[in-house]
């Protein structure tokens, strides 16, 4: 089995890429705009004729759309985003009609949860930002595309290999920088959200992947239970053993203020693909601190 990662350099893609590799007889392409890559592409720019020629010579069963991006300015938000999984899908009709195509989609797309119930996939969706906007218009580009394809609407991915540009990234880059007593500065921390490890992300796609019929619409994966910002960076603290503070007198995120609860509901996952979360939350928090301890400290600002 071929099988094509776009995005495999990124934090879910290079956990991804890494599950798909071990499984038994697949060759695993990386695509994107890193040096070496098998096959290079930016789909925020990328012709669909042009993709679909690239698309041809690697001949995949499968592609894996992880590539993404959260911040920065709105064209490449919505490029990347929105215009990314669209030409994607063009070109793969183009080239590989019977391809399956198992993109990663993002919570954001549905908006503030109400506080007592979890998120179905039939929830209205109302993304509060144009980050949400944008990924949501990859979803209906994908779900839209006639494909055998499949978007798994990814909740608040974390992990080893967290990056700094996500909340838990930052807090454990906050930790390893203050020392065991130091300051922590953060915005409020109130916000509930349904954490999930990277690594069970991974799983679900490979479970999407190897399904033996064609699993098709939007699947939510999450835990299926939100914990506070606080209970992480708390999680992070009690496996660094910091003894210092964490200040939440800091600039917080307009989007958390805005988006105070949300949680997911996975039981559509466990049906269509057998998936449910494996890890559990303070391992997980451990285990990004463990990887996040070893990266060098930045140098003073």
């Amino acid at each position: 089995m071929r099988i094509l990662v776009l995005g495999a350099t990124g934090f879910l893609g290079r956990h991804t890429a890494e599950r798909l590799r071990a499984l038994p007889g697949a060759r695993v392409l990386d695509g994107g705009r890193s040096p070496g890559a098998a096959l290079p592409c930016d789909l925020a720019g990328a012709d669909p004729a042009d993709l679909a020629v690239a698309l041809r010579g690697a001949a995949p069963d499968t592609v894996v759309n992880c590539a993404g991006v959260t911040g920065g300015a709105a064209t490449a938000l919505t490029a990347v985003n929105a215009r990314g999984p669209a030409v994607l899908c063009e070109a793969l009709r183009l080239a590989a009609p019977a391809a399956r195509l198992v993109h990663l989609g993002s919570a954001a797309e549905y908006g503030a949860g109400d506080g007592a119930r979890s998120l179905t996939e039939s929830a209205p969706t109302a993304p509060l930002g144009l980050y949400g906007a944008a990924k949501l218009a990859g979803t209906l580009a994908v779900t839209g595309s006639g494909l055998d394809a499949l978007v798994l609407r990814v909740f608040n991915p974390l992990g080893p290999g967290s990056p700094p540009t996500s909340l838990p990234g930052r807090l454990a880059e906050g930790i390893r920088e203050a020392g065991p007593d130091g300051v922590v500065r953060t915005g409020d921390l109130s916000a509930h959200r349904d954490f999930v490890d990277a690594r069970d992300v991974a799983r679900a796609v490979v479970l999407a992947v190897t399904a033996p019929e064609p699993v098709t619409g939007v699947l939510n994966i999450g835990s299926g239970t939100a914990h506070t910002a606080r209970e992480v960076a708390e999680g992070l603290a009690r496996a660094a053993g910091f003894r210092g503070r964490v200040d939440e007198g800091g600039d917080g995120s307009p989007r958390s203020a805005a988006l105070p609860w949300q949680q997911a509901d996975i039981t559509a996952a466990g049906r269509a693909l057998g998936w449910r979360p494996e890890y559990a939350f303070d391992d997980t928090l451990a285990d990004l601190w463990a990887e996040a301890r070893l990266r060098p400290v930045r140098a003073a600002r």
